[in-house]
């Protein structure tokens, strides 16, 4: 990456200029003897360079850190933020208070000399007093007890006669510049630059975040930003500046936006093509723009085509569109946190030639995958635009959908009108090569269909890890002497607890875990049930969701109807409404020890009702394979 330090900085800095930031390189750093051997006492002493020229620096004693955790080193590029240049014996030393590492590593730039102050007036060394005064002066972040015993390791023996300060005549106030920044387009944007100003449109807005670290709990946001230009780049809020303006930003509207630090972009996060990204702080402003600015665009999309993702790499972020062939309903899975997530999976072509299957997670099985679902099951085939989708090589190519995922469902732009003449003309009677392996229209990614004899006959769930599978069967019977129990409501962070209670008189409850009272508790469903198909019949256990899923109703709702309005004729109704019908029956099969017994275990996961459209898509492509053999 190319670096531009900032021109003639060491003579600024030598001269008096302590107002600028400038870009300095570390050229060499030296550990000052300490006579006392205080680790804590250490001092550094750099050796900085503008490509042009050198000169001395020392690092106040509460920077030491970044030396030693490795922040700064031989090549680092600094943007020094607070300094004083103080006199020492015809000449000046550089007190570096903060600085900031723009680049860790880096080559070294130029071919600097060391700059000789023999045109600068000889001046004699000041006392204490102005060295603490020049360190309050720089927003009092540092000490200038500090400051001034640094420096004093740098002074002679005897002690110089006093200077007294010039005097200078008064011209009036001074009058800060308070003229508004010039707007600049987003591709010119760099931290060497001063005030400055972008007009933008939001794109994206993620998910306000919580995160603790060693330095404590905070909070995060951040959202990406389009101009005119077709210039990318994201924005990014920690804690306090979160609160100025997570509800402020809409994506949609434009805003003017000034006063932020632009740091290297973590491209492990921010895919976006801008090596910058903006950090705002307690100065930075944005303001709306009233008027709207059709200059911008809405969206800008890099459209590849399916047949192009077999080649890209694994984690890459891309743009595709197609049409939606087939939806799978969404079901729940585990996260290596231990948070549950729904995830759903789709089939979509393009006139490629090729299909890929792409994964909706969360919150996106919900709101764009149901509907799409709904699309497909009444015979419509939409068309889906991806904006950045995450690319995975797990058995095969397939696109997910991450926090800055955003879906768009038959848009109105060229390439989806395009798309959606070709399908109508011959993409609907043409077959496509799917890049996604294992993948079997109507079921989820590398679903494994069985039988309910084959659970037995294969030994699932003997293994160290639990087998999912999914079965077709009918819901032959019910136990309903105990199909629920009363659970703990509490949340413990941002889950609910859902241990058993126990009623401790006086209609209150009581969680043994959570060692509370309340006078209401939950009631989640652990069902015991029978399965069947043609090959045989097994127990399964359903817990909450996927028991509202077989019974229809809250089991809340059925614990009162059977146990406190004793209406055995409704409830009898309600239970044998579920019986005789099929399901696809998500199962995790696991061994487990009960007592010094092992016994497998068969869960539902997730229950649907059978989708007689995916299923007979399924079935086709099936005998197609068999026919291929």
């Amino acid at each position: 990456m190319a670096v531009n330090l900032t021109p003639n900085a060491i003579p600024a800095i030598v001269a008096g200029d302590v107002n600028s930031k400038p870009l300095v390189q570390v050229i060499d750093i030296t550990q000052i003897s300490n006579r006392n051997n205080n680790s804590q006492q250490q001092r550094y002493r750099l050796l900085i360079s503008d490509a042009v020229s050198t000169h001395h620096a020392m690092l106040a004693t509460q920077l030491n850190d970044r030396i030693l955790t490795g922040q700064v080193k031989k090549g680092s590029v600094l943007q020094l933020l607070e300094y004083i240049c103080t006199p020492l014996h015809n000449r000046k030393i550089i007190v570096v208070l903060n600085m900031e590492t723009i680049i860790p590593d880096c080559e070294i730039i130029g071919n600097p000399k060391s700059f000789v102050e023999s045109d600068l007036p000889t001046q004699r060394a000041l006392p204490d007093k102005t060295v603490e005064e020049s360190s309050r002066s720089n927003n009092n972040s540092v000490p200038a007890k500090k400051a001034s015993n640094d420096v004093q390791n740098f002074r002679p023996t005897v002690q110089p006669a006093y200077q007294p300060p010039p005097v200078y005549k008064s011209h009036g106030a001074i009058v800060k510049n308070e003229a508004p920044a010039r707007i600049v387009p987003i591709a010119a944007l760099n931290p060497y630059q001063g005030r400055w100003a972008i007009k933008a449109r939001v794109t994206a807005k993620g998910e306000l975040r919580r995160y603790n670290n060693a330095r404590g709990d905070g909070k995060v946001f951040s959202f990406d930003l389009l101009d005119s230009d077709g210039g990318e780049i994201r924005v990014t809020c920690f804690n306090a500046v979160v609160d100025r303006f997570y509800d402020a930003i809409e994506v949609g509207k434009v805003y003017l936006i000034s006063k932020g630090s632009l740091k290297p972009a973590k491209k492990n996060f921010n895919h976006l093509k801008n090596e910058w990204e903006i950090f705002l702080e307690s100065t930075s402003t944005v303001e709306l723009c009233k008027d709207e600015d059709d200059s911008i665009p809405r969206q800008q999309f890099s459209f590849r085509p399916i047949s192009d993702i077999e080649n890209v790499d694994n984690d890459s972020i891309l743009d595709i569109i197609g049409v939606v062939t087939s939806v799978n309903p969404s079901f729940p899975i585990l996260r290596k946190n231990g948070m549950e997530t729904q995830k759903r999976t789709l089939n979509i072509k393009d006139s490629s030639g090729k299909s890929v299957e792409v994964t909706l997670w969360g919150e996106f099985c919900n709101r764009d995958g149901q509907k799409l679902q709904e699309m497909v099951d009444s015979g419509s085939f939409p068309i889906l635009a991806v904006k950045a989708g995450k690319v995975s090589d797990f058995s095969g190519k397939s696109i997910g959908t991450i926090s800055a995922t955003q879906l768009f469902i038959n848009p109105d732009f060229p390439e989806s009108h395009s798309l959606r003449d070709w399908f109508d003309r011959v993409g609907k009677d043409s077959a496509s090569l799917s890049i996604s392996k294992d993948s079997i229209p109507g079921g989820p990614k590398n679903e494994i269909r069985k039988t309910v004899s084959q659970i037995k006959d294969e030994g699932l769930g003997r293994s160290s890890k639990p087998d999912f599978i999914t079965v077709r069967g009918t819901l032959s019977f019910i136990k309903t002497d105990a199909f629920c129990y009363t659970a703990c409501p509490l949340m413990i962070g941002d889950r609910q607890c859902n241990k058993k209670v126990t009623s401790s008189g006086n209609t209150r409850w009581q969680c043994d875990r959570c060692n509370q009272e309340f006078e209401e508790c939950d009631y989640r469903y652990l069902l015991q049930a029978q399965i069947l198909d043609h090959t045989g019949i097994t127990w399964v256990t359903a817990f909450q969701e996927s028991g509202e899923e077989i019974v229809g109703y809250p089991a809340k709702e059925l614990y009162l109807l059977k146990f406190e309005q004793q209406d055995d004729e409704r409830f009898g109704e309600i239970i044998k409404s579920s019986l005789f019908k099929q399901f696809m029956f998500r199962l995790k099969i696991k061994e487990e020890l009960y007592g010094d017994e092992q016994r497998v275990k068969i869960t539902v996961v997730k229950a649907d009702k059978v989708n007689y459209s995916s299923e007979s898509r399924y079935l086709l492509d099936l005998i197609s394979k068999i026919c291929k053999r």
